[in-house]
C-alpha cells in the first residue's frame, strides 16, 4: 500500500471526468521540487507515482526521482505501449510463440503468454525498389514483396488473432513512425478511467520521432520490448537532461533536414549518449510538429535516448489537422494540469546542461559520405567526398558476392571501357546513354524514409521543384536509380492535390512504395549495366538519400559513398547527376533556354506555404487512416495458421522455434576460463556490421544453409527478412561485407583466424571449431560498439556462436542492454585504456575472475572484474574492467547472464 494514493485526483472534461495522479501533490507534501522538472522528467514520475506501491516501485523511488537532480537508483519505467516493425517485430513474435510453446510443453495455459498492453506492428521494412521510373512500380514492388514474404506475413496474421493486444498494420499503409505520429501518437491516453501520458518504446532505434508531437518513448531491443510487453519495466538510470534552447527562425531557402543535420553534428560532437534531450525557448513556435517530428526522429544519430518537445497549441492544432480533434480536449486539460504544456516566455525547466540552437544560423547542407554526423555546406561536397575516398584501394563488392535481385527496373544502357582509373575525381570513359560516368557519379537519388516525408513542406519543395526543372527543359541524368517511398499514402495525396505527382514522374520520381526502402538499404539492385559499370571501372559511385543513416555499406553494397539531404536536393542531384557540381554556383543541366542553376528553380517560402494551405487537408487523414488495419486483398487471402499455438513447419526458411526455451539447466556460476577471441574490430562499429540486414551471399554459411534447404540464390530475400530463422541469422552474425576483423588482416567481411592454429575461415565455421573445442568466446572492440539501429540480433547471434563477453571502450546504450538480455557480459575499459593502450592483438588467452562472485552477488556496487590476457610467448596482460556498463534492472540483468539469456527466463514473466 502506498502513502501516495493521497495525489490521485479527478479532472473534470467536457465528456466527463477522468481520474489522474496530481503531479503538483507532490509539491503539496514538500515532496521535491516538481515545478521545475524538465517535461521529460515529469512525464517518468508520474509513472512511478500512479504505480506507488506496485511490486517494482516504492514510494521512496517517486520521492527520488522528485529531488532530481539528487543521485537516485534505477527508474522501472513501464511504457504504456510496444510498437514494432516487421524486421525487429518478427523475431520478438518468434520469441512470444516460442515461449508460448515451452507453456504448452510444461502442461499450463499457453494463453499466459500475452502482452499486458497494447502492441501495434507496423510492416514497413521489407519492400524493395525492384521497379522504378514507372507507374507500375508500387503495384510490382508489393507484389514482389508478398511473394518473398508470405510465411512471415502469416506469422503476423496468426499473432494478430493469437494475442490479445497485438494489431498489425499491412505491408503498403506506411512506416511505422510516421503512422504513430500520423494516427497512433494520442500523447494524452486514458485506460481504466485514469489519464496519463502516452509513452512508448519500441523495437526501431527513430521510435523517438513521435517525441516530436510530445509523446514520450525510445527505441529499445527486441528482448526489452518483450520484456514490457509481458509487464516488466524498462530499468533507467536516472538520466542527465540536456536542454536546447531554439532560438529564431530558419531562414529563406533551408529546410528542417538542415536543422537536423546540424542539430546531429552538434550534439555528436557534444557528447549526449545515454542523455534525455529536451528542446525548449520562445523559437519553437517558429518550428511545427512536422519539423519537430524530423529532429527528434535522428535522435539515434546525435546519440541521445530521447528527443522531447512539450506539449503546446502547435501540438493541438496537429492533432486536429490530422483527425484527432476528439483527443485534444483531453490533452490541452490534462497537460496544463500536470505543468506539462509550453508557451512562450515559460520559466526555464532546471537542466543537467544547456546548450544553444539559433535556427537562424542554418544553411543549406547535407550529410556524408559515411556518417550521418559529417554535416557538410553544399559548396564543399565535392571535396569531402575526394578527401574520404582519396586512399580508396580496398576491393569493391562484385555483383556475384552480393546476389541478384528480381525483376530489375530501369532502362539504361551503358558502354564499358576497361581502360579506367581509380583516382578519385578522374575521368573516365565509360557512359550510360552517352554521358561520362565517374567518381562520384549520382546512381541513387531516393526520396525516401519518416524522417522528411513525414513534413509536407520538404515534400511539396521537391513536388514544386521539379515542377520548375521540368517547365526548364531539364532531365535527371540516366545512370541515376529514381524513387519516391513516402512514409503514409497522405503523401501522394497532397501531392496529388497539388498537380506535382506529374513532374515527379517525369523526373523518374515515381511511387514505389510505402515504406522504408533505401533508408535501411532495400534500394534495390542498379540496372545491370550500371553495376557492370561500377564494378569494371571500380568506381566510388554515390547515393543521395532523405533518409536518416549513411554508414558504409547500408545504402548498397556497391555504392560506398552517401549523402543524406532534403528531399529537394535529391531531386536536385538527380538532375545534376554527380556530386562534383558545386549546387551553389554550377548549373544542374542544360535546360531549353540554357544552363538553369539550383536558385533558378527552388521554391520561395511563399510558394511551398500556398501550396501546404491548397493541397493538404484534414479529411486526406481521417480517409487514409479510417481503414489502415484491413490490408489489401493480397493480406487477406494470405493462408494463415490459427489457434493459441503456433504451429511450426520444420520446412520453412523464414520461421523455425528458436533454441532459447529448449535448453533445461542454467549455465553454471563459475569464472570464464581460456576464451578467445573471434572478432577484433576498432571503433563505430554498428549493429549493421554485428548483423547485417542486407542481402545473402550465395558462398557464405548462411546462403550455403538455405542453398542446402532448397533455396535457390535469386529467392535468398535478405538477413532481416530471415530473421524469424536462428539458423540464418547465427550463420549471418558479423557477416557485414564491410566488416574487418584485426583477427584476419587484408580481408573483408566474414573472415577470422582460429586460434591458436592461425587457419583463415568464415567467422560462423570458426565459432562452431571452438564449439566443439568448448572454447569460450569473446569480442575486443574500441569506442561505440554497437551503434545504430536496435537489433536484438546483434545480441543474439554472437550468443549463439559461443560469445560469454565483449570488452569494448564504450557502448551504445540499446546494444548493451541487448547482451545483457542474451546474458553475453558487456565489460568496459578503464578510461585512458583499450586494446590498443594496453597491447592487445585478440591472439591472446582471456581469463576473467571474480565474476562467479559477482553473479551470485547480483552486481554489487563498487565490484570490478580481473581480466588476464595471456600472449602466445606465455607473457600475460592483467587490467580490470568495469561491469557498471551493467547500469539497468541489477537483479534481472544478474539472472540473464547466470542463466545465459533473459529468453531463458522470459516464461516466469508470463504471469496469470
Amino acid at each position: 500500500m502506498s502513502e501516495l494514493e493521497g495525489a490521485r485526483s479527478s479532472l473534470a472534461l467536457a465528456a466527463g471526468n477522468v481520474a489522474i495522479y496530481r503531479l503538483g501533490w507532490l509539491s503539496e507534501q514538500g515532496i521535491g521540487a516538481v515545478q521545475g522538472l524538465p517535461h521529460t522528467l515529469k512525464i517518468l514520475l508520474e509513472d512511478l507515482l500512479r504505480r506507488a506501491g506496485s511490486r517494482d516501485v516504492a514510494d521512496a523511488d517517486v520521492a527520488a526521482l522528485a529531488a532530481w537532480p539528487a543521485p537516485a537508483l534505477a527508474i522501472a519505467f513501464m511504457p504504456g505501449r510496444v510498437l514494432m516493425q516487421d524486421f525487429t517485430g518478427v523475431p520478438a513474435v518468434v520469441d512470444l510463440a516460442a515461449m508460448r510453446s515451452a507453456v504448452a510443453r510444461g502442461g499450463a495455459d499457453p494463453a499466459r503468454v500475452n502482452p499486458h498492453v497494447p502492441v501495434d506492428l507496423i510492416i514497413d521494412h521489407s519492400v524493395q525498389v525492384d521497379l522504378f521510373r514507372s507507374r507500375d512500380a508500387y503495384e510490382a514492388n508489393i507484389d514482389w514483396e508478398y511473394r518473398r514474404n508470405a510465411e512471415r506475413y502469416a506469422l503476423l496474421r496468426w499473432a494478430q488473432q493469437a494475442f490479445a493486444n497485438v494489431r498489425v498494420v499491412p505491408p503498403g499503409a506506411g512506416i511505422c513512425h510516421q503512422v504513430n505520429l500520423e494516427h497512433l501518437g494520442h500523447v494524452v491516453a486514458s485506460r481504466d478511467g485514469v489519464a496519463f501520458p502516452d509513452t512508448l518504446v519500441g523495437t526501431d532505434s527513430h521510435t523517438t520521432m513521435v517525441n516530436g508531437l510530445g509523446v514520450l518513448g525510445w527505441g529499445v531491443g527486441g528482448i526489452e520490448a518483450e520484456a514490457a510487453m509481458l509487464g516488466q519495466p524498462i530499468f533507467l538510470s536516472q538520466p542527465l537532461v540536456l536542454g536546447v534552447r531554439v532560438v529564431g527562425s530558419l531562414p529563406a531557402g533551408t529546410t528542417a533536414t538542415d536543422l537536423v543535420l546540424r542539430l546531429t553534428q552538434m550534439l555528436r560532437a557534444h557528447g549526449v549518449v545515454g542523455t534525455f534531450v529536451e528542446f525548449f525557448g520562445d523559437g519553437l513556435s517558429s518550428l511545427s510538429v512536422a519539423d519537430r517530428a524530423t529532429l527528434s526522429n535522428m535522435c539515434p544519430e546525435y546519440g541521445a535516448t530521447s528527443a522531447f518537445f512539450p506539449v503546446d497549441h502547435e501540438t493541438l492544432r496537429y492533432l486536429t489537422f490530422t483527425g484527432r480533434g476528439d483527443l485534444v480536449d483531453l490533452v490541452e486539460r490534462y497537460t496544463k494540469e500536470q505543468g506539462l504544456f509550453r508557451t512562450d516566455g515559460d520559466p526555464e525547466p532546471r537542466f543537467s546542461e544547456v546548450v544553444e540552437m539559433d535556427l537562424a544560423a542554418m544553411e543549406p547542407s547535407v550529410a556524408g559520405p559515411k556518417r550521418p554526423q559529417d554535416r557538410v555546406p553544399l559548396p564543399e561536397v565535392w571535396g569531402s567526398f575526394v578527401a574520404a575516398f582519396r586512399d580508396h584501394d580496398e576491393p569493391d563488392p562484385r555483383p556475384s558476392d552480393v546476389g541478384r535481385f528480381e525483376e530489375e527496373g530501369g532502362n539504361v544502357d551503358v558502354e564499358v571501357d576497361t581502360d579506367a582509373t581509380t583516382e578519385p575525381g578522374a575521368e573516365t570513359p565509360m557512359s550510360v546513354d552517352g554521358d561520362v560516368v565517374k567518381h562520384g557519379s549520382v546512381v541513387i537519388a531516393a526520396i525516401t524514409s519518416c524522417t522528411n516525408t513525414s513534413n509536407p513542406s520538404v515534400m511539396l519543395a521537391a513536388g514544386l521543384l521539379a515542377k520548375k526543372a521540368v517547365e526548364a527543359g531539364l532531365e535527371t541524368r540516366s545512370w541515376v536509380k529514381t524513387s519516391l517511398a513516402p512514409g503514409s499514402r497522405v503523401v501522394t495525396d497532397y501531392l496529388d492535390s497539388a498537380g506535382l505527382t506529374p513532374y515527379l514522374e517525369k523526373l523518374g520520381f515515381a511511387l514505389v512504395g510505402y515504406g522504408c526502402t533505401t533508408c535501411i538499404g532495400n534500394s534495390g539492385p542498379l540496372p545491370d549495366r550500371v553495376a557492370a559499370a561500377v564494378d569494371e571501372g571500380d568506381l566510388n559511385v554515390v547515393a543521395v538519400l532523405s533518409g536518416n543513416r549513411n554508414f558504409e555499406g547500408r545504402i548498397h553494397p556497391q555504392v560506398r559513398a552517401s549523402y543524406l539531404a532534403s528531399p529537394p536536393l535529391c531531386v536536385a542531384y538527380a538532375l545534376a547527376g554527380s556530386v562534383e557540381v558545386d549546387l551553389t554556383s554550377e548549373p544542374l543541366g542544360v535546360g531549353t533556354n540554357g544552363p538553369v542553376f539550383l536558385r533558378d528553380i527552388w521554391p520561395s517560402p511563399a510558394e511551398i506555404a500556398s501550396s501546404m494551405a491548397a493541397a493538404i487537408t484534414q479529411e486526406q487523414f481521417v480517409r487514409e487512416y479510417a481503414h489502415i488495419w484491413d490490408g489489401d486483398e493480397r493480406w487477406m487471402s494470405l493462408p494463415t495458421p490459427s489457434g493459441p499455438v503456433y504451429a511450426w513447419d520444420p520446412a520453412s526458411t523464414y520461421v523455425q522455434e528458436p533454441p532459447f526455451f529448449r535448453q533445461e539447466e542454467a549455465r553454471p556460476i563459475a569464472d570464464i576460463e581460456g576464451a578467445r577471441v573471434l572478432v577484433r574490430v576498432g571503433d563505430s562499429i554498428t549493429t549493421d556490421h554485428i548483423s547485417p540486414a542486407g542481402s545473402i551471399k550465395a558462398d557464405s554459411p548462411a546462403g550455403r544453409y538455405l542453398q542446402e534447404h532448397g533455396v535457390p540464390p535469386g529467392e535468398f530475400n535478405s538477413y532481416g527478412s530471415r530473421r524469424g530463422n536462428h539458423e540464418v541469422m547465427m550463420r549471418g552474425t558479423f557477416a557485414n561485407i564491410r566488416l574487418r576483423n584485426e583477427l584476419a588482416p587484408g580481408t573483408e567481411g566474414s573472415w577470422t583466424a582460429h586460434l591458436p592454429s592461425g587457419e583463415v575461415l568464415s567467422i560462423f565455421d570458426a565459432a562452431e571449431r571452438y564449439r566443439d573445442e568448448g572454447v569460450p568466446l569473446a569480442v575486443l572492440a574500441g569506442k561505440e560498439y554497437g551503434s545504430g539501429s536496435s537489433r536484438d540480433w546483434a545480441a543474439k547471434g554472437p550468443a549463439l556462436l559461443g560469445v560469454r563477453f565483449v570488452i569494448a571502450e564504450s557502448y551504445e546504450r540499446i546494444h548493451r542492454s541487448n547482451l545483457v538480455g542474451m546474458g553475453i557480459l558487456p565489460l568496459q575499459f578503464l578510461a585512458d585504456q583499450g586494446a590498443e593502450a594496453l597491447g592487445l592483438s585478440g591472439t591472446e588467452r582471456y581469463d576473467i575472475s571474480g565474476l562467479a562472485g559477482i553473479l551470485a552477488e547480483g552486481f554489487p556496487q563498487g565490484k570490478d572484474l580481473t581480466v588476464r590476457a595471456t600472449r602466445t610467448d606465455g607473457k600475460a596482460v592483467e587490467f580490470r574492467a568495469l561491469k557498471r556498463a551493467i547500469r539497468q534492472g541489477l537483479t534481472r540483468a544478474s539472472r540473464c547472464i547466470r542463466v545465459g539469456s533473459s529468453e531463458r527466463v522470459g516464461t516466469t514473466w508470463a504471469r496469470p
